[in-house]
């Protein structure tokens, strides 16, 4: 399951292990403060890596049958959980692979997962509703149908849970499950990122376009002139720079001082084949971005947006994900031939 990297990256990038799952890679994340890497396939196959040599410590490959769909580790990293077409979610323990709790949320795709900053609750969303659960696993709340699938699920914090759907993005109360803000637009949302601050909303949407709400002031603004849907997007650790996929180059916006309106983004041009993954270093300005050719680079940003390479690579497929491991000196990045490839990542 594990080799040496056939290709040498360059820069800050370094050699480290190579792996494979089953089928595409779903999604993958470090647990156990990057000890391990968990990943989970369409197969519906879930894998632990040790992080460092990339043997498998365990492994359950068709645990949801009909396919995984999502998977988010827990912020203390001994837990994660995982969801597919089988309607259910489980709870895991990272260590040793077993089962905790298996949630059943009905008949349909369980699309989207995500853990609250605190790690008190999880998030999942079913077609039309999502469903908040405590860290045991039990139901907090659930939403009434929203005007479509539910597309994008972030939290703000701890203390507010973000959905879009078609036409809106809605905040609810995280304990009570009150809805306590719509911010409304006409179009179809594809994807969704909260600054870290949860003031700034930025969302994809259908018409290869990029919306983007200040809850502060209740200003919003349109970034317009991708060729494609940006599906990709990504903030830095500071709430200043905003990284957007949409076509073959990284568009990044920054939001110093009275930006991104009146200003240039900065173009990151090298990947030959749109964008499929964006991830920034958890703390300082690096940028990962990986493609539908294959590449990962790893740029060194500036405050305006601009920046340059400061590492490359080649998988063997499409990227399918990137994760930073929590000390940001290890790369992982997942592809649709099932393939698992970590790099160690220098300072220069």
């Amino acid at each position: 399951m594990s080799g040496l990297i056939k290709d040498s990256p360059r820069g800050v990038l370094r050699s480290g292990w190579t792996g494979s799952v089953g089928d595409y890679v779903i999604a993958g994340g470090w647990a156990c403060n990057g000890a391990l890497l968990i990943v989970c396939d369409a197969a519906g196959g879930v894998f632990g890596f040790e992080g460092t040599s990339g043997v498998v410590r365990w492994k359950d490959p068709g645990i949801h049958k009909e396919g995984a769909l999502a998977m988010a580790v827990h912020p203390g990293g001994s837990l994660f959980a995982t969801s597919g077409q089988d309607g259910r979610v489980l709870i895991w323990n990272a260590e040793d692979g077993r089962v905790i709790h298996t949630l059943e949320l009905g008949s349909g795709w369980v699309e989207h997962l995500a853990w609250s900053a605190d790690g008190q609750w999880l998030a999942a969303s079913i077609s039309r509703r999502v469903h908040v659960y405590g860290v045991d696993g039990v139901e907090s709340w659930r939403s009434e149908d929203h005007p479509s699938t539910v597309s994008a699920i972030a939290w703000a914090g701890s203390t507010e849970l973000a959905t879009a759907c078609y036409g809106r993005v809605s905040f609810f109360n995280a304990t009570s499950g009150e809805l306590r803000e719509k911010l409304e637009w006409k179009g179809s949302l594809v994807s969704m990122t909260l600054s870290s601050d949860g003031n700034i909303v930025a969302c994809g949407s259908q018409d290869n376009s990029v919306h983007f709400w200040r809850r502060s002031t209740g200003e919003d603004s349109q970034m317009y002139g991708y060729p494609g849907k940006p599906s990709a997007l990504a903030f830095d650790d500071t709430a200043t720079l905003l990284a957007t996929g949409g076509g073959e180059s990284v568009t990044v916006w920054s939001f110093q001082g009275d930006g991104p309106e009146g200003t240039q983004p900065g173009v990151l041009k090298l990947h030959v084949l749109p964008i499929t993954s964006l991830a920034f270093v958890h703390r300082g300005r690096r940028l990962a971005s990986g493609a539908r050719d294959g590449a990962v680079i790893v740029w060194s940003l500036q405050g305006d947006g601009d920046g340059s390479m400061a590492g490359a690579a080649f998988v063997g497929d499409v990227v399918a994900g990137l994760a930073w491991r929590p000390d940001d000196r290890g790369l992982a990045a997942f592809d649709a031939g099932g393939g698992v490839t970590v790099w160690r990542v220098g300072n220069r």
